[in-house]
């Protein structure tokens, strides 16, 4: 009978750690959003805004996943005081936006296209379009910094404590 009720004990203890493991480890990613989802949250309450452009290729990109998006602070500050979109500067498909539709312009006339959406927010004079590009927005939806360079952490954590 003992070894029943402890039984059962150790089973609901287990069964509480590994809940509360899996919380804490959801706790602990970036609340990515898309750009459609962006447009109804900035409708309902105005907050900066934090765009990683990315592609599969990209070896920079893939290492920010790795280290800069998984750090803990990075995660705290972003999940608290942003809206952090990521999206695939390569994709096809089409983006509503404010209500107006974001083409990817280039599909089938380039190696490496790009969608208009990181062309318009991340382009440079006179340089071409390159990753990884991250952007920062205030609350009224304007820029007010632009990376293109593989980030760490602490940069990430001074531009998000910055801006």
């Amino acid at each position: 009978m003992k070894s029943i009720k402890y039984s059962v004990i150790l089973f609901l203890f287990l069964g509480l750690t590994l809940s509360t493991l899996k919380t804490s480890a959801q706790a602990q990613k970036i609340n990515w959003i898309s750009f459609e989802q962006l447009s109804d949250s900035l409708a309902i309450k105005p907050k900066k805004v934090f765009i990683s452009f990315y592609a599969d290729w990209c070896a920079y990109c893939k290492k920010m996943d790795k280290v800069a998006y998984r750090d803990s602070k990075v995660i705290e500050i972003l999940n608290a005081e942003y809206y952090a979109v990521k999206m695939n500067a390569e994709t096809r498909d089409t983006i509503v936006f404010e209500g107006k539709k974001f083409y990817n312009k280039e599909a089938g006339k380039k190696r490496r296209p790009t969608h208009e959406i990181p062309l318009l927010l991340a382009s440079r004079k006179g340089r071409p379009f390159s990753l990884p590009a991250m952007i920062v927005l205030d609350e009224k939806f304007r820029v007010t910094g632009r990376y293109f360079e593989y980030l760490s952490p602490r940069k990430v954590i001074n531009i998000l404590n910055e801006e």
